[in-house]
């Protein structure tokens, strides 16, 4: 596996997928599940994404039982469940997470330069207070070590240029959304880039 300066990030398996968009952008997003969160179309005739767009939360601000709704793993979106949530915060080594600004920086810069260096396609990337949101293309990687792999080399980041004494970052996992065709991966670019600005404009 290639490594970057100063740290080496754990490969995966591969799948193939093919990056078509030429353009990056970087903006304002909204939380993961919103309303206005545009439906992806996967066809099952399609095998090849042109991108994923990959979302995860900071760590302690989105535990199991939620209650906006929660995702369990390979059970899919739940109801809240006050009980469930406030077993999951006693459980909990650190705070929860939360970025500001600074922070934030941090963890766009090295996004961008981890897909750089991994020759993945930045789309769109955005850092918030509680959330993360990605949207690249990688040929013939697993994209699930595109989110190891960007949360390894933020965390290092982040533990070198904000707090070196904080141990957890980001949750354990987060969602993958598979983008097959460009009439699908314009308004995940937008909603990445955008929404949050005009969100913000309205209230």
């Amino acid at each position: 596996a290639q490594s970057q300066p100063e740290a080496s990030a754990s490969p995966h398996g591969q799948n193939s997928l093919t990056p078509k968009r030429q353009r990056a952008h970087t903006g304002k997003i909204i939380p993961t599940r919103s309303v206005s969160e545009p439906r992806l179309s996967r066809q099952e005739t399609m095998t090849d994404p042109i991108a994923f767009f990959i979302t995860w939360p900071t760590y302690g601000t989105w535990l199991p039982g939620d209650a906006r709704g929660w995702i369990e793993f390979k059970h899919g979106w739940q109801i809240p469940d006050p009980s469930r949530e406030l077993e999951a915060h006693l459980k909990m080594n650190e705070d929860a997470c939360v970025l500001e600004v600074p922070a934030r920086t941090v963890v766009e810069t090295q996004v961008a330069e981890t897909c750089r260096f991994r020759s993945w396609f930045l789309h769109a990337v955005n850092c918030r207070s509680n959330h993360m949101h990605v949207v690249v293309g990688a040929a013939e990687t697993n994209p699930k070590k595109i989110r190891t792999d960007l949360k390894a080399w933020c965390t290092r980041r982040l533990k070198q240029q904000v707090d070196p004494n904080r141990e957890n970052w980001w949750a354990e996992r987060g969602s993958i959304r598979w983008i097959f065709d460009e009439e699908s991966l314009e308004p995940v670019i937008l909603y990445v880039r955008d929404a949050q600005d005009r969100k913000d404009r309205e209230t």
